[in-house]
């Protein structure tokens, strides 16, 4: 079965291995240095130095995200959430079950961001967090990092970037935006398994924010992890398996590689699907490499598509919400290859010529 909803992704056959691991104790030396092989393997994705820790979080990205948004902001913060999907929406529910200041910028699901309304609302509401969501896959629209960035830098304030669906195989500068977090998770862009998220934090943000919760406290996994332990007991395989997958990401060149792959076989897609009339929701220059949208044509289905290419050995993603009936989503992540594009093209074309 080839997975091409937006994660977890189809495994190649060494990182599927390593789950098969010796049996580790969390408080022996032996983790320690799994984990530490982890964390700097992240921090070398975007060659990051010694100013940004690597915080590793067992559970989903959204276990990353709500760690960021609950333990960064300080006691006075207050936010600003840019909402074009799912995600954005998600991270601005998470404010509030926090108790966290925060204005919500609520878009239509897949607007482009205006750059300078978000500047305006800045320089009105006193913030000093700005919270996106770098890929949004509810559309596929990947939101400008930089442009949002330079707003922010104007006003000095802090950028938290949900990069769950980006991180891996999409530009983050790191050191020319100021941010003080990005989350992310092992088990899409970087090919590893799911059951580990990850937060990369600036530790000057670490050290001046606030913990909400008990589990999700960024400064206190901050804190064990430098001292080589953990505070509770982690998702061991998924570490086996993102120490494996990060070599394979290194090896392939790293995210500029990876995220030429993926367009390579993002274009495939589309040029396949565009010749069977079925059209992309965004166009590819305001898309993420990672994954593009596409309007379900008049005479099918979601679910009879859905169907139809399970039993041919896909598996494709819905739309979220009202675009539940509209469209439909392909993600290019994981161990796929041209062969396997050149498959579902043909799958997909025996549906719509019957």
């Amino acid at each position: 079965m080839r997975l091409l909803n937006p994660g977890p992704v189809t495994l190649t056959d060494t990182v599927r291995g390593a789950l098969a691991s010796e049996d580790l104790c969390h408080r022996e030396p032996e983790f320690a240095d799994l984990q530490q092989t982890v964390r700097s393997g992240l921090r070398a994705v975007y060659g990051l130095s010694d100013e940004w820790a690597p915080v590793l979080v067992s559970g989903s990205g959204t276990a990353a995200v709500e760690a960021m948004v609950s333990s960064l902001p300080g006691a006075d913060a207050r936010l600003l959430i840019v909402e074009n999907g799912v995600y954005g929406e998600r991270m601005a529910r998470m404010a509030e079950v926090h108790g966290i200041a925060h204005e919500r910028m609520t878009l239509a699901w897949g607007q482009a961001i205006d750059t300078a309304a978000v500047a305006e609302w800045l320089q009105a509401g006193a913030f000093s967090h700005l919270a996106v969501v770098h890929h949004e896959t509810t559309t596929g629209r990947l939101n400008d990092l930089e442009a949002l960035g330079r707003a922010c830098t104007a006003r000095g304030v802090a950028m938290l970037v949900d990069a769950v669906s980006s991180f891996g195989a999409e530009a983050i500068d790191f050191d020319a935006l100021p941010i003080a977090a990005v989350a992310a998770t092992a088990n899409k862009c970087l090919h590893g398994a799911p059951g580990l998220a990850f937060v990369i934090a600036r530790r000057t943000a670490l050290a001046h924010g606030q913990p909400r919760t008990l589990y999700l406290d960024l400064a206190e996994y901050c804190a064990k992890q430098d001292a080589r332990s953990t505070p509770f007991t982690p998702a061991i395989p998924a570490f086996y398996a993102l120490a494996a997958a990060l070599d394979e990401h290194a090896a392939e060149g790293g995210w500029f590689a990876r995220r030429n792959r993926y367009r390579r076989l993002a274009a495939q897609v589309a040029d396949g699907l565009a010749a069977l009339g079925i059209t992309a929701v965004l166009d590819a220059d305001q898309s993420s490499c990672v994954l593009r949208a596409y309007r379900l044509p008049a005479a099918l289905d979601y679910a009879t598509l859905h169907d139809h290419l399970k039993q041919t050995g896909f598996v494709i993603y819905a739309g979220q919400g009202g675009l539940a009936d509209s469209i439909f989503r392909i993600s290019t992540m994981g161990a796929l290859d041209e062969a396997d594009i050149q498959r579902l093209i043909a799958s997909v074309a025996c549906l719509v010529h019957n």
